[in-house]
């Protein structure tokens, strides 16, 4: 903690030309923050209160803006995404879903690792990728103890670390393949008019390059300590007849989950958004009783949600303030009229990156995403020439869990920690950031606009 506050104390300190002092004082609080998180002195919940109070008092914002970050629906939807992931888990039909995917895909880690990637990577083209992690998340807790290992959430398990962060991590690349994918791409979207099917033919090569790279590079940053499940698919054919055949709680949890998932899928036709869902299925699975209130204050990780707020608080500040334009502005100005699309490219998705690792990734698109078209149409390039590798980069949220609601609900399992997060996702970060250059300019180019 003394480090966080003499290093807010230096940014102060520091003169920043032609930048307010609630924008000067913002980006002070961001280095504070950044510090107190990637440290862990004090519980994520614990340093996202102080953020608040700390705004009004420095002058950043009155407390009433302060707090509008916890009215941001993308909390609604992680609420949503717990509880129905409590429902799966309670009724059983996760632990039957388990069951029958090791059945098929075999029961190495290497192919649970390989399931737990490409499950919520091909589901999060389609659906939100916190709902997808979060259906995948109760399987994975079961899978995990079927490999002998016990006490997954005191860190001790390189296999759970690469179970979990590969759903997570899995369920941001899947959201590169579609325009619905993710938030930035629907912002894109809009500003660029590029046709759904222009956007598939390079986001689908690059989920799926994306969604390989993750389950590779993670068995190899963490080697699993077990060699498969205890008994192979013995173990599993015995359990699945001592579950007998599917229970009424279970079909209730599946039709539930069918429905909402066909709502989620659905959302440009019936007019809902997605965060709506979320608490349309949450409500359903009490109304029928799958579930009581008891089991939601249970499973429900709501300092994950006190920590998320925070977060969001604070990126709303830095946008607020001007800070975080005016830093963008600043960079891009340093580099001059006469650079290359490429430098400009690699510019705009470094500073998406940097930038998306601490505030809304849609809040960041609704800056990076205008300026990314004007450029290009002031070069007379493509107009989806540096928006859409923006739009990709703000979802490169590898790093931190305030990144990504999936990457903090990963964090909450207690299966791995901040500094093995940022050992797994500066790697994503960097392949992810060339990976996207090379098909942007290679398979895209022709279908950018």
């Amino acid at each position: 903690m003394p480090l966080a506050i003499i290093a807010f104390l230096v940014v102060m300190l520091v003169p920043l030309p032609g930048l307010s002092y609630p924008g000067h004082a913002a980006i002070a609080l961001l280095i504070f923050a950044i510090i107190m998180w990637a440290s862990e002195a004090q519980h994520l919940a614990v340093t996202s209160l102080i953020l608040l109070f700390l705004q009004p008092i420095l002058g950043i914002a009155s407390f009433g803006n302060a707090v509008i970050g916890f009215a941001n629906p993308i909390l609604f939807l992680m609420i949503g995404g717990f509880i129905l992931a409590v429902a799966i888990g309670k009724s059983g039909l996760a632990k039957r879903f388990t069951y029958w995917m090791l059945s098929k895909v075999g029961t190495t880690p290497n192919m649970s690792i390989f399931a737990a990637v490409f499950s919520t990577g091909l589901l999060s083209a389609w659906i939100e990728n916190v709902v997808a992690f979060a259906m995948l998340l109760p399987i994975i807790k079961t899978i995990i103890p079927l490999f002998g290992i016990n006490d997954a959430e005191k860190g001790n398990s390189n296999f759970a670390k690469a179970m979990v962060l590969g759903a997570s991590y899995g369920s941001l690349a899947g959201g590169f393949g579609t325009e619905i994918g993710t938030a930035p791409n629907l912002m894109a979207a809009a500003y660029t008019h590029l046709p759904f099917a222009n956007w598939m033919v390079f986001g689908f090569p690059l989920a799926i390059i994306m969604l390989i790279v993750t389950w590779k590079l993670l068995g190899w940053i963490f080697p699993p300590e077990v060699d498969g499940i205890v008994g192979g698919k013995e173990t599993l054919h015995k359990s699945m007849s001592v579950m007998g055949p599917i229970s009424k709680q279970e079909k209730i949890t599946a039709v539930i989950l069918f429905f909402t998932i066909g709502l989620w899928v659905t959302t440009g036709i019936t007019g809902l958004d997605s965060y709506s869902v979320a608490l349309i299925g949450a409500a359903l699975y009490f109304i029928s009783g799958v579930i009581d209130w008891k089991d939601a204050q249970e499973g429900v990780d709501w300092g994950l949600i006190i920590f998320f707020g925070g977060a969001l608080s604070l990126g709303a500040a830095l946008l607020n303030t001007g800070a975080a334009a005016w830093l963008i502005q600043d960079l891009i100005g340093l580099m001059g009229n006469s650079v290359s699309t490429l430098a400009i490219m690699l510019m705009l998705m470094i500073i998406a990156v940097i930038f998306t690792q601490v505030m809304s990734n849609i809040a960041l698109a609704a800056i990076l995403v205008p300026l990314s078209v004007t450029l290009a149409a002031a070069q007379g390039q493509p107009v989806g020439i540096y928006a859409v590798p923006v739009a990709i980069s703000c979802s490169l949220s590898f790093m931190f869990p305030m990144a990504d609601p999936t990457v903090a609900m990963a964090y909450g399992t207690g299966y791995v920690k901040i500094k093995e997060i940022l050992k797994a996702g500066i790697p994503m970060v960097v392949i992810g950031i060339i990976i996207t250059i090379a098909v942007i300019l290679t398979i895209g180019k022709p279908f950018l606009g």
